[in-house]
């Protein structure tokens, strides 16, 4: 089922693509929707790794990192592209300390920038509670929210790897239609599929009242129409 509706929207991307030359190197994300029978009372994000990465190798990433005692912004940032180059980690373009960012990207101007600068930002864990009120509320509106790494993890080139291509699934307590990046139409059917069942495993795992709580899944691109891949039971709402 979740097969034939890849391979569906990719025929249909196809076909668009050719009425216009120029598009047809660009791909297009590809969603998953999950509806939920039950407003969660809490707002969380689910983190889904992947097995096939969703970023193109040009994608630019941009690191928060705390301020170490005793050195300046620049020194700092030198410290962790050091250590970034000697675990083998080429993705991470930029490094903005705390205290840079602090004090260069104080007016909205330049924080409209940096939001737009980048696809996707990292933070230091232990900093990461700090940088709300530093960012402003389009970093979050934008779903682009600094996602939590361990800089001091002891696999570092996996823990960010696994940040870098993986994707999120922000769940509100406002509505009961979520939504993850899990792919682009540049990729194969394939490795669209597996990366759609390894979001439903972690979905169904992470999920507030997990598996139960999902009522119906769809997948779609920006401008296709949305196609059902999972439409539960409704004894799923025993309760």
């Amino acid at each position: 089922q979740v097969k034939k509706a890849v391979e569906a929207l990719l025929a249909f991307t196809r076909s668009k693509a050719k009425g216009d030359a120029l598009l047809l190197n660009e791909s297009e994300n590809v969603h998953l929707l999950v509806t939920v029978w039950k407003v969660p009372r809490v707002a969380q994000v689910i983190k889904i790794p992947l097995p096939h990465g969703i970023r193109p190798e040009t994608a630019e990433v941009c690191l928060f990192t705390k301020d170490e005692p005793n050195l300046s912004a620049e020194q700092t940032e030198n410290l962790y592209r050091k250590l970034l180059i000697q675990n083998g980690i080429r993705s991470v373009s930029q490094i903005i300390s705390y205290k840079t960012l602090k004090k260069e990207y104080k007016l909205f101007e330049a924080k409209r920038r940096l939001l737009n600068r980048f696809d996707l930002f990292l933070s230091d864990d232990r900093i990461r509670r700090l940088l709300p009120s530093h960012l402003g509320k389009h970093f979050y509106e934008r779903k682009k929210a600094p996602l939590s790494v361990n800089l001091k993890a002891r696999n570092l080139a996996k823990e960010l790897e696994k940040h870098i291509q993986g994707t999120t699934l922000p769940v509100t307590n406002k509505g009961c239609c979520y939504t993850a990046r899990i792919g682009h139409t540049g990729m194969k059917a394939d490795e669209i599929l597996d990366n759609i069942i390894a979001a439903a495993e972690v979905i169904a795992k992470k999920l507030p009242k997990n598996w139960k709580n999902v009522k119906i899944l769809h997948l779609k691109t920006l401008k296709s129409v949305a196609l059902p891949i999972f439409t539960a039971n409704i004894s799923n709402l025993d309760e």
